[in-house]
């Protein structure tokens, strides 16, 4: 049996950046502690969710990937022998912003980045497309010593073709870090990411952040991240309001027993497909 013990950790992010990378390389050591071989934090998880105001401001808290934050998760993953998953608001130059997320391997080295490629903005409080620019690096799937991960970030998840782009390219674990409030799309978050589950045969770990924050303080960030297997069940999931450290044993063989029952895969028909890259609404 090919076992990892994976972790996901939402937290409420309200206070200064310095003071959430703080806290959340502690809660990183808690999960550590737990046995945690591999670990995602929230989507933007050094700060408020700033998206709610369109304020040049918030371009300040931006980072190079070969910055002060990246650098030292990099510290934390090696120190821990973790795999760790890092969201953060990437400053690729001056003026050009990406929501992006690297893979940090046990010895600190990189394993890749992704960018969040589709961008919301939609009121009242997502305003994403004033700071980001769409995704340019494709769905990449890593190979790590956990097993092969990818990656989508928030709004990626209402997009079933990110889902099977990651199955094609054979991700096993599947990290989705999120800032979702309860508004209209809170029944979803229990429905889209156990159907990419269930359609592509692997795992998914969806983080949420919990409580309100500055400049949205008008809505509530509901937790609730969990583990889905690949048969599309929830199998472990955190509270809708508190910090907490999910920590959960994900069973990679099972990816191969739901796959020989549910043969989607090999029943497939890409070559009757090519039409819906030239549909438009």
């Amino acid at each position: 049996m090919t076992m990892v013990r994976a972790a996901v950790i939402q937290a409420h992010a309200n206070m200064p950046k310095d003071d959430a990378i703080d806290k959340h390389v502690e809660l990183i050591a808690k999960a550590a502690a737990d046995g945690a071989e591999v670990t995602c934090l929230q989507e933007i998880f050094h700060g408020p969710y700033f998206c709610a105001e369109q304020d040049p401001k918030w371009y300040g808290t931006a980072e190079p990937e070969d910055g002060p934050l990246v650098t030292r998760m990099r510290e934390v993953a090696k120190s821990h022998n973790m795999v760790l998953v890092v969201p953060w608001f990437e400053e690729a130059q001056t003026g050009v912003y990406y929501n992006s997320a690297v893979v940090i391997e046990r010895d600190g080295s990189i394993a890749g980045k992704y960018r969040k490629t589709h961008i919301p903005h939609v009121g009242p409080c997502f305003w994403e497309k004033f700071y980001f620019k769409p995704g340019n690096l494709g769905y990449p799937v890593f190979d790590t010593s956990v097993g092969k991960v990818g990656l989508i970030i928030c709004y990626d998840r209402h997009f079933p073709e990110i889902g099977r782009a990651l199955g094609l390219k054979g991700a096993e674990l599947v990290f989705n870090p999120s800032a979702t409030v309860e508004s209209l799309s809170k029944y979803l978050w229990e429905l889209e990411q156990p159907a990419h589950a269930v359609a592509n045969g692997y795992w998914i770990a969806a983080i949420n952040r919990v409580g309100t924050e500055e400049p949205l303080s008008t809505a509530k960030f509901y937790g609730s991240s969990y583990f889905c297997d690949p048969r599309g069940q929830i199998v472990a999931q955190a509270s809708d309001s508190e910090d907490e450290v999910l920590v959960h044993d994900v069973d990679l063989d099972m990816i191969r027993d739901v796959r020989n029952t549910w043969q989607f895969l090999r029943d497939r028909r890409p070559e009757l497909y090519g039409e819906l890259t030239q549909l438009l609404p």
